[in-house]
């Protein structure tokens, strides 16, 4: 655990692509938009070593298509957004994640 999350890395890393989805299904956004929406929400700093490899698989799963943004005075930008395919994922994965939850706290009492 660092000092900035409450949670471990390890949990942070296995949580990533679901939480990168539900961020996506808002809107498209850049990677560096998705880190920072995710950190003010308390899930703690995210790495572009893990957050980029993270959005890599998810592209090439199918769950996120991306295009090129132009930069303003500066370097050009990569947009990530949901697909279909990365709707249904994140629908089946929260409910995959709530069966988790419920299971846990019927053991953790």
């Amino acid at each position: 655990m660092s000092k900035e999350s409450p949670f471990p890395g390890s949990w942070q890393r296995a949580m990533l692509p679901m939480l990168l989805l539900a961020e996506l299904s808002t809107g498209p956004a850049h990677g560096y938009a998705l880190s920072k929406s995710l950190q003010e929400r308390s899930f703690g700093p995210v790495k572009g070593a893990t957050l980029y490899p993270a959005l890599a698989k998810l592209e090439a799963s199918g769950f996120v298509e991306t295009r090129w943004e132009e930069g303003q005075g500066g370097p050009g930008r990569k947009v990530y957004e949901l697909s279909v395919a990365g709707r249904t994922e994140l629908d089946k994965q929260s409910a995959n994640f709530e069966m988790l939850a419920q299971l846990v706290k019927a053991i953790v009492r």
